[in-house]
């Protein structure tokens, strides 16, 4: 059975270790971060290992790159010359923002296999979006034990490269968009006189209802808002609103923002 060792394992390394721990025997599971104390914390709520990048590098079959863009460098530098030693097969798995398969293997030392991943903070609860890509050494029967390893994090799609960043300028800054949204949801609420904890729970709950909805009925999203805008109705009211603010045009200012950031600094 394959082994999946986690570098660094902040909110996205953390939660996706979490996930592939409900996958497979934690036991094939080892974690390493800066701060080893950290690490030793997630190994003991999981039951897996404590390791570190190093050991990881040399034994584990996926290697994750849980670090920051600008960290990147320094950690394969770091563990580079152990990648060169190793005489077993390995694939790196890199969830760092704006660097390409390619650049990964330049930073690491050689043309090893490479799954580049971008994932979003809803797979801590199992429920995110995952865009991956194989790069060309990646054998199929290597994509299939990764894919269902990965299952308890969330749905998974596959994309081309050249789309993985505006992809993930929808999915995965997306969240802190929909964050946004929900809380002014229930500051509406809150000021026609709601609870403030009764107009998150509905706010967060018709977020969640409605796009279960969009992806399980297959319906456009313009005709689900126009199911709820009765002719004359109080819906049609705040659609007018939220129109004559610019709603639709900042929300896609957003998303095109965030990729040309990713593009422009890989950060």
């Amino acid at each position: 059975m394959a082994t999946f060792g986690f570098i660094g394992t902040g909110n996205m390394g953390g939660a996706l270790a979490r996930a592939v721990c409900t996958r497979i025997p934690a036991d094939q599971v080892f974690v390493a971060n800066r701060t080893a104390e950290k690490a030793r914390l997630l190994a003991e709520e999981l039951g897996c290992f404590p390791s570190d990048s190093t050991a990881i590098a040399a034994n584990a079959d996926f290697i994750f790159l849980g670090v920051k863009p600008q960290m990147m460098t320094d950690l394969l530098a770091e563990i580079g010359p152990v990648l060169a030693k190793r005489q077993s097969r390995f694939i790196l798995v890199t969830m760092a923002s704006g660097l390409t398969i390619t650049s990964i293997q330049a930073m690491a030392g050689g043309a090893y296999p490479v799954i580049r991943i971008m994932p979003n903070t809803p797979a801590s609860i199992g429920e995110g979006m995952i865009l991956y890509v194989c790069g060309d050494g990646v054998a199929k029967t290597e994509e299939t034990v990764f894919l269902d390893a990965m299952t308890g994090a969330g749905r998974l799609s596959a994309l081309p490269e050249n789309l993985i960043d505006a992809g993930s300028a929808v999915s995965g800054c997306g969240p802190a968009y929909v964050d946004l949204f929900l809380e002014a949801l229930a500051d509406g609420g809150v000021a026609c006189g709601l609870p403030r904890a009764t107009a998150m729970e509905l706010a967060a709950q018709m977020v969640v209802g409605s796009a279960r909805l969009a992806l399980e009925s297959g319906q456009h999203p313009g005709a689900l808002k126009d199911a709820v805008c009765s002719p004359g109705g109080t819906t049609i009211q705040g659609v007018r609103a939220l129109e004559k603010a610019g709603f639709r045009g900042a929300v896609m200012e957003a998303v095109i923002a965030a990729y040309e950031k990713t593009v422009g600094a890989g950060t």
